[in-house]
């Protein structure tokens, strides 16, 4: 397979769209809260807050559908394979049907799960209820669009995903405004606009991708080297699927104990009143916007890294690795710069509460430097993904939450909230240490013809 060149200006064409990208996720929640906001009463705003809270934990726990699929396509892709690149497809999409099935199956314990834990009215609690046994029916399309998301990511679709998440976006605010406004459904016309609109971008991607995988397919035919669209027996190989397997279990166990860390740094922020646990929460929004950019260079950095391992060509990795880092450390400088010069004036855009005020406008120093930090982990995610070494994701993430735990107990006694966040930063920097012992191996692993 002949690798496109790689220069910086091929790097921003490939990162904006995926910048874009993910920076419409978190729009879906604003929307609805919107609609509510303004045709809704307050109960089912509160059953809003509790279904999303539901169903963006459920939903990040099976984030490995995306990931894993884009390391499986990159390097397929790579290596020329358009027969494993269907294959890859087909196996994952195999999977997330069948969560998605499970889920849908055992929705009722799900609830009693989420319901026993979260303290709401009983108005707020009923209304949530309805929402959540509406929206669970979306669950196989949901997972189906993780692995749609991850399939164009590795074959380095990035204006297509774009394309998908604004039709996602679109068709929801439409069908929210429709069954939650005009049809005064509150909450459950949400569930149920966000539902069709799950469905109909499974379609909508479905058809996005058709044209080009049947493009390969028909050129494979020609020559005579393909028989049938999907390879039944690629698809269901006993390696394949159990490196899949690997891979997804992998993948599942360093995003929980990723979520535990951010778990535990709230739970360690409520300690110290309710003013400081507001004014991190209104910090961690700063941080996720900077995760927008930094993601979007990971994600090509996934794309070019398992093309490379698919084509062996380790010059092609080593040019990948080193010009995607260095526009994401740029990047990085320039948020965290943004952070400390603009902090307080999106804070105080985001809290009139005066205390809160003042207390994120202390700590936005810390918060800069951790923005600044972070660029390292992030990338080394996207390597590590993109040559599917979960295993070592999987190790690394327990080595920098060991790190991350003792530091909490040794810097907190001695520093309180400071110390905190200086345990956070600790925390992304031994990420991408703990990453980098293993990076050297991955590099050898990427073979040379």
């Amino acid at each position: 397979m002949v690798l496109e060149s790689i220069t910086y200006r091929f790097l921003l064409r490939r990162s904006w769209p995926l910048i874009l990208a993910n920076a419409a996720v978190p729009l879906l929640g604003l929307v609805d809260t919107a609609v509510i906001g303004n045709f809704g009463s307050v109960s089912d705003l509160g059953a809003i807050a509790f279904g999303s809270l539901i169903f963006s934990f459920v939903y990040w726990s099976f984030g490995f559908l995306r990931m894993g699929t884009t390391g499986f396509v990159a390097q397929a892709t790579g290596a020329g394979d358009h027969t494993e690149v269907r294959a890859a497809l087909g196996r994952a999409l195999l999977m997330a049907v069948s969560l998605g099935l499970l889920l849908v199956v055992c929705q009722g314990l799900i609830a009693w799960s989420a319901f026993f834990i979260l303290d709401g009215s009983a108005d707020v609690e009923s209304v949530a209820r309805e929402y959540f046994s509406i929206r669970i029916w979306g669950a196989p399309a949901t997972l189906s669009t993780f692995v749609f998301v991850g399939l164009l990511v590795g074959l380095g679709k990035s204006r297509q995903l774009l394309l998908m998440q604004l039709f996602l976006n679109g068709s929801n605010i439409i069908l929210d405004i429709y069954f939650a406004g005009f049809l005064a459904m509150g909450a459950r016309g949400i569930a149920l606009g966000t539902v069709i609109a799950e469905c109909a971008t499974v379609i909508f991607a479905a058809w996005l991708i058709s044209g080009q995988l049947l493009r390969q397919y028909s050129a494979q035919k020609r020559v005579g080297t393909e028989q049938r669209f999907w390879p039944w027996e690629s698809i269901f190989e006993r390696s394949g699927l159990l490196a899949t397997l690997t891979a997804n279990a992998n993948i599942m166990l360093r995003t929980l104990m990723l979520v535990f860390s951010f778990a535990v740094f709230t739970n360690q922020s409520a300690r110290y009143g309710d003013v400081l646990l507001a004014a991190n929460h209104l910090l961690l929004q700063l941080i996720s916007f900077s995760a927008f950019f930094l993601d979007g260079y990971a994600f090509v950095a996934e794309s070019l890294v398992g093309a490379a391992k698919g084509a062996k060509r380790r010059d092609y990795f080593d040019v990948a690795v080193h010009k995607s880092t260095v526009l994401a450390f740029v990047s990085a400088v320039l948020l965290a710069v943004m952070i400390l010069w603009f902090g307080d004036i999106a804070i105080y855009s985001l809290t009139d509460i005066a205390a809160v005020r003042v207390a994120a406008t202390e700590l936005s120093g810390l918060a800069a430097l951790y923005v600044l930090c972070s660029f390292a982990a992030f990338q080394l995610d996207g390597i590590f993904i993109g040559a599917s070494q979960t295993r070592a994701m999987r190790d690394a993430a327990l080595l920098s939450l060991a790190v991350f735990l003792l530091m909490v107990w040794f810097l907190t006694p001695l520093w309180a909230i400071q110390g905190l966040w200086l345990a956070m930063i600790l925390y992304v920097v031994a990420r991408a240490g703990a990453l980098l012992i293993y990076f050297s191996r991955l590099r050898q692993s990427i073979e040379v013809e």
